[in-house]
């Protein structure tokens, strides 16, 4: 039986570049919960932060992703908090092969400043933020079903992994 793919990881992990491309090949629909909470809410995701608070954020992000997991299998791409708030990883697994991107934060930050839609990377260090963010979620990400590195690779071939993982582990 099929289970959901969900890719977690630090912003600029690639989650969503290889969410796309791993749909693509797994003929399967991708869900992008930011994509999902910018047109319900009409605006970016760094105004919504602004306006509502981390905290409510969070809770409209964990609502859309378990709703996702409620219907067809999918590959889902929350956004890199996600994974980190409590009871988040536990509700998802049964229901889903999470599959950790791994990268440096280093790695993240030079691939996540360019969009500039990234609440928590806003500030006069990106770099330090990511390193911060990666201290504070990594025993999360860790809690995957597997991890694929990213580093020094492209993302078509991230997601050739992640579809072997998908076709070996997720009945795909």
């Amino acid at each position: 039986m099929k289970q959901h793919v969900v890719l977690i990881g630090l912003p600029g992990a690639g989650k969503t570049t290889v969410g796309r491309l791993v749909a693509e090949q797994l003929h399967a629909g991708f869900v992008d919960v930011d994509t999902i909470l910018v047109r319900k809410e009409g605006k970016p995701i760094a105004m919504i932060f602004a306006e509502k608070g981390e905290v409510a954020f969070r809770e409209l992000e964990r609502r859309e992703t378990d709703a996702v997991l409620a219907s067809e299998p999918a590959i889902i791409t929350p956004g890199g908090g996600w994974a980190a708030q409590a009871g988040a990883l536990e509700s998802a697994k049964p229901r889903a092969f999470v599959v950790y991107l791994k990268t440096k934060a280093d790695t993240a930050a030079g691939r996540a400043t360019p969009e500039g839609t990234r609440p928590m990377l806003m500030g006069e260090d990106p770099v330090a933020r990511m390193r911060n963010l990666l201290k504070e979620r990594a025993e999360f990400y860790e809690k995957a079903h597997a991890q694929v590195d990213t580093e020094r690779k492209a993302a078509a071939q991230v997601a050739d992994e992640v579809v072997r993982l998908a076709q070996t582990r997720a009945g795909w």
